[in-house]
């Protein structure tokens, strides 16, 4: 079971719990169809209750080799696909609604935005914020990566480690979790924090507590990297891509909502989201109990 991901799908409105499944390895490197097919295989000893998908280091076609022991798995190619797009969306139109409320605009145009982490969505984050204009800088781990980067996009590149230095109005943190942590908060200078990565906080009360201590605005997690569950979703339930990228684009509500009442209750935004999806889960418990 994953409260992440349960949450995500309470806060996002949709009829989903939520669970999460890791395989340990390098994606470069162990890949293999017999290691997805026994994950397969394990997806399909649990009934349905667990359906699985694309997250960090997975693509589509691994989900073929899993779909050979189980249909239970959704991102397959010819169907919703690579949920990488809507989860990048998602978090665009969520930075964008952080921007309205902090500067009075959700135009981005020549805010300085560093993205942590040009993976698939981060890829498809920079590329949304190069069209509005944004002023943007990027790492990665991978150095292939970076250049194809810099070199299609325009990006000021620099190292892993300098990343939360550089000058920035926005961070979007796009890579593994717990980037804003002790260390790093002292370094960053944004006033926003609006990224892809689960988990970004590494202690959500103590680091969540002190973004708003900071003045600088937290767009939980769960509830701005939706957009990938969203498209996971409209797969299972067989819905159209037009109503993914519509219900994606609701993100920008939901975050303006929750970054809305942080302000006019003091209160921070990992509360006030925790406590929208815990309010609906504790409804829908209701209706759901047996006579």
């Amino acid at each position: 079971l994953s409260k992440g991901m349960t949450y995500k799908n309470s806060i996002s409105g949709l009829k989903l719990g939520g669970g999460k499944a890791v395989i340990i390895g390098n994606s470069r490197q162990d890949k293999t169809e017999a290691l997805f097919r026994k994950f397969g295989e394990f997806v399909n000893s649990l009934g349905g209750k667990y359906i699985t998908a694309e997250d960090v280091g997975i693509s589509p076609v691994d989900m073929n080799w899993v779909n050979m022991e189980t249909n239970h798995v959704v991102g397959l190619p010819g169907k919703s696909g690579d949920p990488s797009p809507l989860t990048a969306l998602g978090v665009y139109m969520g930075m964008k609604s952080c921007a309205k409320i902090k500067y009075g605009t959700d135009s981005l145009e020549g805010k300085k935005v560093a993205v942590q982490g040009v993976g698939h969505v981060g890829e498809y984050l920079v590329s949304h914020l190069i069209k509005e204009n944004a002023l943007v800088t990027v790492t990665d781990i991978h150095e292939d990566v970076l250049k194809r980067i810099s070199k299609e996009y325009g990006v000021n590149v620099v190292a892993p480690d300098e990343i939360y230095d550089v000058e920035m109005d926005i961070y979007a943190p796009c890579a593994l979790g717990s980037t804003i942590n002790d260390e790093n908060l002292d370094r960053l200078s944004c006033s926003i924090v609006a990224g892809a990565a689960n988990n970004q906080l590494e202690n959500e009360v103590i680091h969540g507590d002190e973004l708003l201590k900071r003045k600088i605005m937290y767009a939980p997690d769960y509830v701005i990297n939706a957009g990938g569950v969203i498209n996971c979703f409209s797969e299972v339930e067989g819905l159209s891509s037009q109503w993914s990228v519509g219900k994606t684009k609701e993100i920008y509500n939901t975050i303006y909502n929750i970054v809305k009442r942080s302000k006019d209750e003091e209160k921070a935004t990992y509360l006030i989201a925790n406590q929208m999806a815990e309010e609906r889960i504790e409804a829908i418990g209701k209706v759901k109990l047996p006579l």
